[in-house]
């Protein structure tokens, strides 16, 4: 009898999303909705989050098309404090281009750029207290770099060298720093998020005044972590910032496959009740002034807060990737946000506290830095240069004492290694 009744019903279909542009297409991203500069509104930060739920839909934005700062987001830094990070989006930039050659010459086996996204992770870490604890994603060395972690340091981890104080254990780019409360890198997407709801809930529980940052790309909305970590922090007010950074792409699928189709990223924290903010993620003090937005709100236990920063990722997603095999060519030169760090140069050389001939200065200085602290760390020893680390270490750093039966374990090892006639040095 039911199907009779649904004789005259068309067929069930399936939307598969599909990108706009493919290779070869010509690209017009003139759909794309941008607000105007200095248009969103920002609320006191005790304001309850369900009396701006259209933040989630705006964007904040400070910087506009005539390279001025405008509207109640201006966070109205001082001239040095631009320069900083207009330095440090620089240096990032001179980093990436620097160990992205050092894998094509076959010194490491992976790295990933974070070309086009460097105020995401500079931006936020300005606004940040230098103890505030942050569970990164792989595109956030922007922070290691501000917080003064030695490029040195983390060279020699993306080398797995003699220097690399994680001794190998970690894929390249997946850094650890405890002194610079960089929590350690996993390549396991948004494990990172309850992490950080962890720790934010444990600071509150001690109470303590430091809040923690958490980032995942937009893809990564799809993973049960993500939404696991966003109940909890809801429930328990936890203090900590979700940082969504959408920058178009997952490895080879667009964000219509995590739903941005449907609605914005920043929308995710509203049905949460949680504050949500959208923001241009290639405006360097929209999102220094976001993430200070929400570290003020975190700090005086209004919870947390969701910020999407709609950026684009302009290189590949990695050195194991080739866009061109699922994007247009077009796309990177023609997003209308432009470069994040001619944005801010732009402005500073609009308020006469800039130069261009300074700025081209500034890059060849960091360049030669980046050279001089790769050579250093060479030293340490590169890719396929034989075993970095004495074999025996291979059991260490997985508990604060080794058990007996690893004990067992890595003198059994060390025994078969020794009867090769090819043993490797002990520590």
């Amino acid at each position: 009898m039911a199907s009779d009744t649904r004789a005259n019903l068309k067929s069930l279909s399936l939307h598969v999303p599909e990108p706009k542009f493919r290779p070869g297409d010509a690209v017009d991203f003139s759909e794309v909705e941008i607000p105007a500069a200095g248009a969103t509104r920002r609320p006191d930060t005790a304001e309850d989050a369900k009396a701006f739920t259209d933040l989630a839909y705006a964007m904040v934005r400070v910087l506009d098309e005539d390279n001025r700062a405008v509207g109640p987001w201006d966070p109205k830094l001082s001239a040095d404090a631009m320069r900083r990070m207009l330095r440090n989006m620089a240096l990032v930039r001179a980093f990436d281009e620097r160990m992205f050659r050092a894998q094509r010459q076959g010194k490491t086996s992976f790295y990933m750029k974070s070309l086009g996204e460097e105020a995401v992770s500079i931006g936020a870490a300005a606004a940040l207290a230098d103890d505030d604890m942050c569970f990164p994603s792989y595109r956030q060395q922007g922070v290691l770099i501000s917080r003064g972690c030695p490029l040195g340091d983390m060279m020699n981890q993306i080398y797995s060298n003699a220097g690399d104080k994680l001794q190998g254990k970690q894929l390249p780019i997946m850094y650890s720093e405890r002194r610079f409360a960089f929590f350690s890198i996993s390549g396991n997407l948004t494990t990172q998020y309850p992490q950080a709801v962890g720790w934010a809930m444990a600071s509150a529980s001690k109470g303590d005044t430091r809040i923690a940052a958490t980032w995942c790309g937009e893809g990564s909305t799809a993973e049960g972590d993500f939404h696991s970590a966003l109940t909890f922090a809801t429930v328990y007010r936890a203090p900590v910032i979700f940082n969504v950074v959408n920058n178009q792409w997952a490895i080879s699928s667009f964000s219509g496959f995590a739903g941005a189709e449907a609605t914005t990223f920043a929308a995710r924290a509203v049905g949460y009740g949680i504050a949500g903010l959208r923001v241009d993620g290639n405006d360097a003090l929209a999102v220094y002034a976001a993430t200070q937005w929400a570290a003020e709100r975190a700090r005086i236990n209004q919870g947390p807060t969701l910020i999407e920063h709609f950026t684009y990722r302009a290189e590949g997603h990695s050195t194991s990737d080739d866009p061109t095999q699922y994007r247009s060519a077009g796309e990177p030169n023609a997003w209308p946000l432009g470069d994040p760090i001619v944005r801010l140069k732009n402005h500073l050389i609009a308020l006469g506290e800039w130069e261009e001939e300074r700025h081209a200065a500034q890059d060849k200085e960091l360049a030669e830095m980046v050279r001089d602290a790769q050579k250093e760390a060479e030293k340490n020893g590169i890719l396929g240069h034989g075993l970095h680390q004495p074999l025996d270490t291979l059991f260490d750093g997985v508990f604060e004492e080794m058990p007996w039966h690893l004990r067992e374990q890595q003198a059994q090892m060390m025994a078969e290694e020794e009867a090769s006639g090819r043993p490797w040095a002990r520590k």
